[in-house]
């Protein structure tokens, strides 16, 4: 799938050292389940990737570069999940909105998705103002539901979750009054 600034594509075993560039910046993982990557560990998410179709490689169209990456993934009940990360130095662009739209038109159009759901950190506001543009509904507020990391005495590090969703229709609609 092309976008006019990127090329949306499977991630190959090859990636290893452009995700390594983001998946090891302290801030990008900051939200994320789990720790920074270290280059070992960024070959074998390569490979795991490259054999994952819910991740799609973001890369720069005019040098290949992958910037980022989003996962799409088919739940229950027609419903898909949407996720992303982005290489810190590619922020503030539009390439995640450009990328994420392209993948959410192609969900609704060719793969039969009712609903889109997302959820983020309420203290990650470039992640929800994302979901924001994109047209996604804030449904909820989770209080303190979910940790990923624990701090240095082993207790977890409780976190709120906020959850997102889009219908097929209100996706359509959306679509629609952008190219009026």
């Amino acid at each position: 799938m092309e976008t006019e600034r990127l090329l949306i594509r499977r991630f190959t075993t090859e990636d290893w050292q452009d995700l390594y560039e983001y998946l090891s910046q302290e801030e990008t993982v900051r939200f994320e389940p789990y720790e920074v990557f270290t280059k070992e560990a960024c070959k074998q998410e390569a490979v795991r990737r490259s054999g994952d179709n819910a991740f799609w490689a973001v890369c720069l169209k005019d040098c290949g570069k992958l910037i980022g990456n989003i996962y799409l993934s088919k739940q229950e009940f027609d419903t898909w999940e949407l996720g992303y990360v982005f290489n810190q130095e590619y922020r503030g662009k539009g390439y995640a909105t450009e990328a994420a739209a392209r993948l959410l038109d192609d969900v609704f159009a060719n793969q039969n998705a009712r609903r889109v759901i997302a959820m983020c950190n309420p203290l990650n506001e470039p992640s929800w103002k994302l979901l924001e543009r994109l047209g996604l509904r804030r449904e909820g507020h989770l209080i303190k539901n979910i940790y990923f990391k624990k701090d240095k005495a082993g207790s977890p590090i409780w976190s709120d979750t906020y959850e997102y969703a889009l219908l097929h229709d209100e996706w359509v609609a959306g679509r629609e009054k952008l190219r009026k």
